[in-house]
């Protein structure tokens, strides 16, 4: 099994578990934040669908500057459960066909992410595509499942049951 394989497989079960996450997301509480310094649900939930297009990046560029974002680019805000799944799913499935198509070679390839001249991250794009983009989600839909919690909705079974339903 090549290395594109596995990480496909990982990738499959992290994007099914971050869609029925979003899926939850309370359409009259995409304003709600738990603190001030905390984003608002329809931000998170629309950073968790924008970060697969953060992956696909990796795999089109080997490296990329903040400080060199377009003049004006705005962050995604949920404007609705089925708009922010739907751009999730279409970041998804470019990002899985990217992923297929890049070689084990290109996987290991220097990849790098800097704010400036404040380096984040400078190593093999399957680490980057991994740390920067996977774990990154995990850490993020965790932080949604507190928002579906402190707002009462259910949270769903991701790595074993949850409070509110079984595997």
């Amino acid at each position: 099994m090549g290395v594109s394989e596995g990480l496909l497989k990982e990738l499959d079960l992290e994007m099914a578990s971050t869609r029925k996450t979003l899926e939850r997301i309370p359409e009259d509480k995409l304003t709600w934040k738990p603190h001030e310094k905390s984003m608002g649900l329809g931000r998170l939930a629309g950073h968790l669908a924008e970060l697969p297009g953060f992956g696909m990046m990796m795999i089109q560029v080997d490296s990329f500057n903040f400080a060199n974002r377009p003049p004006g680019q705005k962050p995604l805000v949920a404007e609705s459960q089925k708009h922010i799944v739907e751009i999730f799913d279409k970041n998804v499935a470019q990002l899985r066909a990217a992923i297929a198509g890049v070689s084990d070679a290109d996987l290991q390839k220097n990849w790098s992410l800097a704010v400036g001249e404040k380096k984040i991250y400078d190593g093999p794009r399957i680490g980057a595509l991994r740390r920067m983009m996977m774990n990154h989600m995990i850490h993020h839909r965790a932080q949604l499942g507190v928002y579906l919690r402190l707002n009462g909705v259910p949270v769903p079974s991701v790595y074993g049951p949850s409070a509110d339903e079984g595997i």
